[in-house]
């Protein structure tokens, strides 16, 4: 899906979103993430009541939800019915009502949503005994204000939760009221200190929200007129320096870093002014302040600050760039280092493991190395594939497993769940759709998985059989995990121009999940996710009489536009999958501009793991890993996904070999 702007989403959570348009209001109802589209529905008689319903609940409409619900006494998904029924009057419904809905559909995906919408409640009024009760039963338990005010709940008990309040106070983006009050609550207990909210306004700041970070200030007597300056006029705020209080300084290191956003140069200078009055862990807090903003830019002075911060406190996504900008420079030490200063769960994660193993790797630790690359070898994800090259395993397909009994289809058929999700995607709710069907795959064995796999793909519910299959273990089907749906016109589309068919099948797998109807909330549509102009283009270019966007989600039409463009950007960009699917993502511009600042070749996986947009980053490796599994599938000799990466090399951005491509 090409673009025109930075506002991206991400294909898995898009699909989650394919509902209709629902207030603002209504947030604890509709998908936690990702971005609201309308959808287009065409539904008659107690289906299109149902529709209403959903809708009215959601305006809160109370009056128009009662009489709509009264008329689906025998509708085939009754507890959604109830549900959107008592939605609305949640807060001044008798607690009785709330019960018995939970204990009538207990074990339910939608129990577990009305449960998360209560315990927001209970959070708000302060009903620690409810709320106590009911918390250890929310399954998901996904919801960051719920666990804020799980912990003020002990808070107020006298318990000591600081520790466990800094491991999640950590993505100011979900904060909410709950967690804001939490962080108030723990500074008022003593459990918290100003360099606490000291960082949390720091990264609360960085990630955007500027409420939360205005609330926690104020706890510390730091007025909005103090605040804004900083955030809003840093030049200002710099040029006055970093003498006198510790706010001052707090103040002066917040506008480093907005200023450095735009004019790294000056924040540089004003911060070598201020160095004297600051003491060691200022310093290093300040050169993280550049250093963020400079690695975001792809800039060769970020490894510089980043060798400067280590006694800072980062956020997560500064823990991050450390490592990133110590692979853009080729400094293996400070690689394995910046790992070694994360968070022990940060270490955890597939991406970090595989850096220090590599890492090791350079400083002939071989057997640290390995035991690493092991722990993630088995796993089909980009670095999982990328680990089993290190240890010298070739990727093949696992032999496939015995079909489905007709027994075990049969109790995928029977599971109510299951039922729900096909309804609801007969209405295009994708979301409850997607909801009801993962709710399910929580507690199935592997053998019932395979069998849910098949029973999507006799439903051509394509999306949910590779959700299902990814959850495997033991039961691995290739052909469910990584399907090739409209094999013949995919065949026909790519043979003539020599476009290699696994990446385009890896490419769609990633862009739509094989959704036919997927629209993102910008516009582009179909398997490929072509945005109109895009399509428009491509149609010119290849003589394609009598194109209108009316057929742009025509499985032919939009295979065809979508592999000529493809293949256009490939060509463009000097053969280079890895910087072509990025092209394909983000535009063909910007790959060019951050492949323009490096100062000499990277492979291809550092490259991948420094795209400074985050969707396109994780696009890059995802459509890559699929495209080498779809390789293994097509051809027996074994695939690297090494060599696929290639080498990235700088090259003048200023070149004009992009034509005129969208």
């Amino acid at each position: 899906m090409i673009r025109k702007s930075c506002k991206f989403w991400i294909g898995e959570l898009l699909l989650s979103a394919l509902v209709i348009l629902v207030p603002s209001t209504a947030m604890s109802a509709v998908p936690k993430r990702g971005v609201v589209t309308r959808t287009v529905v065409t539904a008659t008689g107690a289906d299109a009541d149902f529709i209403a319903l959903r809708e009215a609940s959601l305006r809160g409409d109370t009056g128009d939800a009662g009489r709509l619900a009264a008329r689906l006494t025998e509708y085939p998904i009754q507890s959604y019915v109830d549900y959107y029924r008592l939605y609305p009057r949640l807060a001044s419904a008798p607690e009785g009502e709330i019960r018995s809905f939970l204990g009538r559909y207990d074990g339910t995906a939608i129990a577990d949503r009305l449960r998360n919408d209560w315990l927001l409640m209970l959070g708000r009024a302060r009903d620690w005994r409810v709320f106590d009760e009911q918390y250890p039963l929310f399954v998901l338990n996904d919801d960051a204000q719920v666990k804020c005010y799980a912990l003020s709940s002990r808070v107020a008990k006298g318990e000591y939760v600081a520790k466990a309040a800094r491991e999640l106070l950590v993505l100011p983006k979900n904060y909410g009221e709950a967690c804001v009050d939490l962080i108030s609550r723990l500074y008022q207990n003593k459990q918290f200190n100003e360099t606490d909210l000291w960082h949390q306004v720091r990264i609360a700041v960085e990630y955007g929200n500027v409420g939360a970070a205005r609330r926690i200030a104020y706890q510390m007597d730091v007025s909005e007129r103090q605040l804004m300056p900083a955030i809003d006029k840093p030049a200002m705020t710099v040029d006055r320096g970093a003498a006198g209080s510790r706010a001052t300084k707090e103040l002066f290191l917040i506008a480093l870093g907005r200023l450095a956003k735009d004019h790294r140069d000056r924040a540089e200078r004003a911060l070598h002014k201020a160095l004297f009055r600051l003491s060691h862990e200022e310093q290093a807090q300040a050169w993280a302040q550049l250093a963020l903003p400079a690695s975001l830019a792809l800039s060769k002075d970020a490894v510089g600050f980043w060798r400067k911060s280590w006694d800072a406190t980062l956020s997560q996504e500064a823990y991050h760039w450390r490592v990133r900008a110590a692979l853009r420079d080729g400094d293996w030490s400070m690689v394995g280092r910046a790992i070694d200063s994360m968070p022990a769960e940060m270490q955890k994660e597939a991406t970090w493991v595989y850096w220090r193993a590599r890492a090791h790797q350079v400083a002939n630790h071989a057997e640290q190395a390995n035991k690493l690359l092991l722990s993630i070898a088995t796993q089909y994800h980009f670095y999982g594939l990328l680990a089993a090259e290190e240890l010298g395993q070739k990727l093949a397909v696992p032999p496939r497993p015995q079909p489905p009994t007709a027994e075990e289809m049969a109790e995928a058929a029977a599971n109510p769940g299951f039922r729900h999700s096909l309804k609801f995607f007969e209405m295009e709710l994708r979301f409850e759709g997607n909801r009801e069907w993962n709710w399910q795959l929580r507690k199935l064995s592997e053998r019932q998985l395979l069998a849910a796999g098949e029973f999507a793909r006799q439903n051509d519910v394509l999306d949910r059989m590779v959700t299902t299959a990814d959850r495997a273990k033991s039961e691995l089907d290739f052909g469910q995990r990584f399907p090739t749906p409209h094999d013949d016109i995919m065949t026909a589309a790519v043979q003539p121009i020599g476009l290699d068919k696994a990446w385009v099948y890896g490419l769609m797998r990633q862009e739509s999940r094989f959704v036919k109807a997927a629209r993102s909330n910008v516009g582009a549509s179909g398997l490929m996710q072509i945005m109109p102009a895009t399509a428009h283009y491509v149609a010119r270019k290849i003589g394609m009489a009598g194109f209108s966007l009316s057929g742009l989600n025509d499985t032919r039409t939009n295979i065809t536009l979508g592999t000529q463009y493809l293949n256009m950007v490939l060509g463009s960009l000097g053969g280079s999958q890895t910087l072509a699917t990025a092209a394909y993502n983000a535009g063909p511009s910007r790959p060019r501009l951050w492949r323009s600042t490096l100062d000499k070749p990277v492979e291809g996986a550092i490259f991948a793991e420094t795209i400074p947009f985050s969707e396109t980053r994780g696009y890059v490796k995802n459509v890559l890993a699929n495209t080498t599994c779809y390789a293994a599938l097509f051809d027996s000799k074994a695939p690297s996904l090494k060599s696929r990466l290639g080498v990235v090399s700088p090259r003048d951005a200023l070149l004009s070999e992009l034509g005129d491509l969208p």
